[in-house]
């Protein structure tokens, strides 16, 4: 695989609560040289990153109910219009974990529903399942729901919880949705290799803040 073709499955990510808008300009930058397939902000950023990567080839991607997914739907649906207005052309919703696992699918389902409504036409939605807490069986379900409720991607983790993305979680959900659906990994993602690895088990998106060292041959530190 060349650098430029794994380049376009990589969503270049800053989410770290701390980040200051210097951060964003070196992470924009990098989009731009490396044409990345979306820089991933939180939506307070998603206009910030618009204008930076304005004329590129690079996406905004605004996550929405981050990290938790514990947010009421018209709150989720609120901001994911809010980052769409701003610029984001695609949005990674965390799914109500609680809801899922207690039972209460009908919840879950309308919750990205709502954020699929709120979307305008050609924007991506990926739904986070948070696959480390969820048992075989609710990650199966997750999927199955995502897919009912017309997302274009189930994504692994935010990255902010215990565990990040597997070759074997990926390989799940893509038995799942099949192939019709994206499958985007992402958390723990640090080498070149486990890159390939995600991609090797059904990934096409690959979420990743230490994409230069992928891309460079480097070892990454930290979850995201």
């Amino acid at each position: 695989m060349s650098h430029h073709e794994m380049a376009r499955y990589i969503d270049h990510t800053l989410l770290k609560p701390e980040a200051a808008v210097a951060q964003y300009e070196q992470v924009a930058a990098e989009c731009r040289q490396y044409h990345f397939k979306s820089m991933c902000v939180n939506s307070q950023w998603a206009g910030l990153a618009a204008q930076l990567l304005q004329g590129t080839d690079t996406a905004v991607c605004a996550v929405v109910g981050f990290p938790l997914g514990a947010m009421t739907t018209r709150a989720k649906a609120f901001e994911a219009r809010e980052a769409i207005e701003a610029g984001a052309a695609e949005i990674d919703m965390v799914l109500n974990v609680g809801a899922l696992r207690s039972g209460n699918y009908a919840l879950v389902e309308e919750d990205i529903r709502a954020v699929r409504r709120a979307a305008r036409a050609g924007t991506v939605l990926k739904v986070i399942i948070e696959t480390c807490m969820l048992s075989q069986e609710e990650k199966v379900i997750a999927c199955e729901l995502a897919r009912k409720a017309e997302a274009d991607f189930v994504k692994t983790s935010t990255g902010f919880a215990s565990g990040g993305a597997t070759v074997e979680d990926v390989r799940l959900m893509r038995g799942v949705v099949g192939p019709d659906m994206g499958v985007k990994a992402s958390g723990g993602i640090r080498t070149w290799d486990a890159a390939v690895s995600m991609i090797a088990a059904g990934a096409n998106r690959l979420g990743i803040g230490s994409s230069i060292k992928v891309m460079t041959g480097g070892m990454a530190e930290g979850n995201y």
